[in-house]
């Protein structure tokens, strides 16, 4: 059995919880969740690499056990997420670190990258995108927000934030249903019941833009430095497309796309195939 420790961070004020797992001097693959999960995602998935790495997973801003600041002392935008992660991989001194990114953590772990390309020894993406032809047509009345940031538009998206929407994206895609704990989905709308919870995640929907204005930095980033790159995808993702991940290779010629027969989070129902995968990639580098 592997022994997760769940611990607490304080990031310029802002308590930042985290799991982690496995030898302190082994090498380091920092998690980062996605919409709108929590480290729990990971709970499989840890366990399954903690032998051989240093598994650390914190929560976001707003999301989990991490602090939740009111919007008028914190801005929620993805630049300020990634800003408290960077931040939470120095008090925890992480000079080199592999990253698994998945939704909402591929916009935070790439700015990292983007800053610090130095620290970054691989990228995992799991359901995380970084090119406009992986987004689907659920994005429409996001990216209808994006071009009119109305009160109309900002109240259309509330339809994402209730339990059957979160439930839904669990579980779409999934060819048995009874394979997804619902264990996940319950603690995500536990978390999105709180007060304030829902303006914190429309503010985010809004701020997704800039992700998007960001992807010719971060192709331009893998072209670069051509980092180690394995996509492992559900191929049923309502959110973002198989062509997503394919796209990794037109920047990165040697990266590795691996795809699942299920839906947006697929460590749900596929965490030990990811694992197999995500121990083949590294093993291989060293």
């Amino acid at each position: 059995m592997t022994n997760v420790s769940h611990r607490r961070v304080s990031v310029d004020g802002l308590d930042v919880a985290c799991r982690e797992a496995g030898p302190a001097d082994a090498p380091a693959l920092l998690l980062l969740h996605g919409f709108p999960s929590s480290s729990h995602m990971f709970r499989d998935l840890i366990p399954a690499l903690a032998d051989r790495y240093r598994v650390i997973a914190p929560d976001l801003p707003g999301f989990g056990q991490t602090a939740m600041p009111p919007r008028e002392q914190f801005a929620y935008t993805f630049d300020n997420l990634a800003k408290v992660i960077d931040g939470f991989t120095e008090q925890l001194g992480l000079t080199r670190y592999a990253i698994y990114v998945f939704d909402y953590g591929s916009p935070v772990g790439l700015r990292l990258a983007l800053k610090h390309p130095e620290r970054i020894t691989a990228i995992i993406t799991q359901n995380g995108n970084a090119y406009e032809e992986g987004l689907s047509d659920g994005w429409t009345p996001i990216q209808a927000y994006w071009r009119e940031p109305s009160a109309a538009h900002r109240e259309a998206l509330r339809a994402f934030l209730s339990p059957e929407s979160v439930r839904w994206q669990y579980t779409h895609g999934v060819a048995d249903a009874s394979r997804v704990s619902p264990d996940g989905h319950a603690l995500d709308n536990h978390y999105l019941a709180r007060p304030g919870a829902h303006e914190v995640q429309l503010d985010l929907f809004r701020d997704y833009a800039s992700n998007v204005a960001l992807y010719p930095q971060f192709q331009a980033y893998f072209r670069q430095h051509q980092p180690p790159l394995l996509a492992v995808w559900g191929r049923h993702d309502p959110f973002f497309l198989p062509a997503g991940a394919e796209a990794f290779k037109r920047d990165i010629p040697a990266a590795q796309v691996q795809f699942f027969d299920t839906g947006h989070f697929a460590l749900e129902t596929h965490a030990a195939e990811i694992a197999d995968a995500i121990r083949g990639f590294l093993a291989k580098l060293g």
